[in-house]
């Protein structure tokens, strides 16, 4: 039977997030699902995995629901498939943060990046005086990119703020265009260039998820595959589950 997978995230303040953790859980597990939710004083984030009708019963419930009083009105959601459930069992866990940065004038609810939507991506990263920034990790990168997009070699998302101290200036690098797989670690990331000075910052809505789901491969700038965290393990275009087993037979995408 077709599971369906939800990722989705928040920036949103839930000074209550330890209480809510419980109800939660227990209506995840009544509905059946599985996967990692995350509960931070500053949002919500996570991958869950059941049947479409447990997976929309969860959505409106976090979007419309009483357990978090309207607070999760903007959920960033994304849709796909798995042919089998990708996660062993259910996980809600308490964070500092819901994506770890470790820079606290890094917060998407005061200030974040220019939202670009999947369909107008493709002009952004094509001007020659955009520099186009890949936030995720190396191992990722190396999986699929952006033709073009600047790696900058870190081996998780807090050193992120190395590597723009080191690398980045806001004199020379005036207009900044970066993603991820789904949106969440660019919106912190514009966050932290913002705080730090830089004028346009730019991040693709819903990440590598949303333009694969929406671009035709024809017109895709992207090569490669998308790693996944959870057992699925990477995503083609129109969001097409890549299994292992064609991974061992050295398909790699657009290659």
């Amino acid at each position: 039977m077709i599971t369906k997978v939800c990722a989705f995230y928040q920036f949103a303040a839930l000074p209550d997030h330890r209480e809510l953790r419980e109800p939660l859980r227990a209506f995840c597990a009544g509905l059946g699902l599985k996967g990692s939710v995350l509960l931070a004083q500053e949002g919500i984030n996570g991958t869950i995995a059941g049947t479409a009708e447990a997976i929309d019963a969860f959505a409106r419930e976090l979007a419309h629901g009483d357990m978090f009083g309207g607070r999760l009105d903007n959920l960033e959601l994304k849709f796909s498939t798995a042919e089998a459930m990708p996660f062993g069992r259910l996980k809600v866990r308490l964070k500092k943060e819901i994506v770890t940065l470790g820079d606290a004038a890094a917060d998407p609810t005061r200030q974040v990046g220019t939202y670009v939507d999947a369909r107008e991506w493709n002009a952004l990263i094509a001007a020659p005086d955009t520099l186009v920034l890949d936030t995720r990790n190396a191992f990722e990168v190396a999986m699929g990119t952006f033709e073009g997009a600047v790696d900058p070699d870190i081996k998780s998302f807090g050193q992120f703020k190395d590597f723009a101290a080191e690398r980045l200036d806001p004199a020379k690098h005036r207009r900044i265009a970066m993603f991820c797989t789904g949106g969440i670690r660019c919106e912190k990331a514009s966050a932290h260039l913002l705080a730090r000075g830089f004028a346009e910052v730019y991040h693709l809505k819903g990440g590598i998820l949303k333009y694969l789901e929406v671009v035709p491969e024809a017109q895709s700038r992207w090569r490669g595959e998308c790693f996944v965290f959870d057992e699925r393990v990477a995503l083609g275009h129109g969001l097409q589950e890549i299994g292992l087993r064609e991974r061992d037979k050295g398909h790699h995408g657009d290659e």
